[in-house]
C-alpha cells in the first residue's frame, strides 16, 4: 500500500471502522540517510491527532540500521508498534534483499526481528507471504521464528512472492500458520466484501482480516464487514456519501500536500472511488486534466448528482 496509505487514507478507514492503522513503508536505509529537510520522510511520518492504534511499517536488510531506525520511529508518541514488513513483492524492494526476498534468508530475518526487539518497547508485529514461490513455502516456520523472537502479532498474505497478487490467496496455509502459534495471526488477502472476510475467518480461524486492496475506493468495507460480524446488515454507501467522502478526502490531501500535489496525489484514489460506475473513464480523464480544486470539486459534484438519477 505504498503511496497510498499517507494519514488521510488511514483517518477515514479508521472512522469507516477500522481498528488498526499502518503507515505506508519506511525504508530503515532512507530513514537513516534522509536529510532532517525531507519532505518525502516528513510525510512518511506524518499522523493525524485522531489516529489510533498506528503502527509503523518497515522494511530493510541490515539488522543494525532496522534496529537504529526502529529506536527512532518508537519514540515518536504517536505510533503503538513497529511492523516488520517481510511481504512486499516488488521488484525494487525484493532486489535490495528486503521485503519478501527475506522469506529465503530465515536466519537473517530472524537477526532482523532480534535486532529491533531489543531496542524497542512498544508492541512488533510481522507482515509476511506464505513463501517465496510454490516450491519454497515456510510459511509455519517463519511465523514459528516470529514467535520465538517475541513478536507480538503476525499477519499472513496467503499468496507466494512469484504470485505477485495474481491467483488466488491460499487461505489454507493461513490456516496451517494459525494452528501453529500462539500468537494473533491476521489473515490478508482476497477480502473484497463482506461475504468474503466472513469466509476468510472460517476457513482460517484467524484472529482478524487485514484488508488492503479492498479498502480503495470502498473504505466502507470496514463498516460493512463490522455490521456482518455482527449478524447486521452491510450496507452499502449511495452517491451522496461517496461524493462527501471523496471531497473529505481531497481536502485533507490537499492541507497535507498541497494543492498541486494533493491532486496528483488524489487521481488514484478518485479512479478507485469512481470504478464500476457509468461514465467513470470520461470523468477520470477530466479529474486527470483539470487545474484547480475549485474545478475537481464541480466535475465530482456534476458525475455523483447525475449517478443519483
Amino acid at each position: 500500500m505504498a503511496g497510498i496509505t499517507d494519514w488521510p487514507f488511514r483517518l477515514i478507514c479508521q472512522r469507516m471502522g477500522a481498528d488498526e492503522l499502518y503507515s505506508e513503508m519506511i525504508s530503515a536505509m532512507g530513514l537513516l540517510q534522509a536529510p532532517k529537510s525531507s519532505t518525502a520522510y516528513a510525510f512518511l511520518l506524518s499522523h493525524h491527532p485522531e489516529e489510533r492504534h498506528l503502527f509503523a511499517q518497515l522494511f530493510g536488510r541490515d539488522p543494525e540500521m532496522c534496529a537504529r531506525a526502529a529506536e527512532m520511529i518508537s519514540r515518536l508518541e504517536y505510533y503503538d508498534g513497529i511492523d516488520l514488513n517481510f511481504g512486499c513483492p516488488a521488484q525494487k524492494v525484493v532486489s535490495s534483499g528486503s521485503g519478501s526476498a527475506l522469506l529465503k534468508d530465515l536466519p537473517l530475518a530472524r537477526k532482523i526481528i532480534r535486532a529491533v526487539r531489543n531496542v524497542m518497547g512498544k508492541r512488533l508485529s510481522v507482515k509476511m507471504r506464505i513463501g517465496w514461490d510454490r516450491s519454497s513455502i515456510n510459511a509455519v516456520d517463519f511465523a514459528r521464528l516470529c514467535e520465538d523472537e517475541g513478536v507480538w502479532q503476525l499477519c499472513v498474505h496467503g499468496r507466494t512472492r512469484e504470485q505477485q497478487y495474481a491467483g488466488k490467496a491460499d487461505w489454507d496455509v493461513i490456516a496451517q500458520v494459525k494452528r501453529a502459534v500462539r500468537i494473533p495471526v491476521i489473515a490478508n488477502g482476497d477480502v473484497f466484501t463482506p461475504a468474503d472476510a466472513l469466509a476468510v475467518i472460517d476457513a482460517t480461524g484467524a484472529d482478524g482480516i487485514a484488508l488492503g486492496r479492498g479498502a480503495l475506493g470502498n473504505p466502507w468495507l470496514f463498516r460493512m464487514i463490522r455490521a456482518s460480524l455482527s449478524g447486521e446488515a452491510a450496507a452499502k454507501p449511495g452517491p451522496e456519501e461517496k461524493l462527501a467522502t471523496a471531497l473529505h478526502h481531497l481536502q485533507m490531501m490537499v492541507g497535507l500536500k498541497g494543492e498541486d500535489t494533493g491532486m496528483v496525489e488524489m487521481r488514484k484514489h478518485f479512479g478507485w472511488y469512481l470504478k464500476g460506475m457509468k461514465g467513470a473513464a470520461e470523468t477520470r480523464v477530466r479529474i486527470n486534466s483539470c487545474g484547480s480544486v475549485q474545478e475537481l470539486t464541480m466535475i465530482l459534484q456534476r458525475f455523483f448528482s447525475e449517478a443519483e438519477h
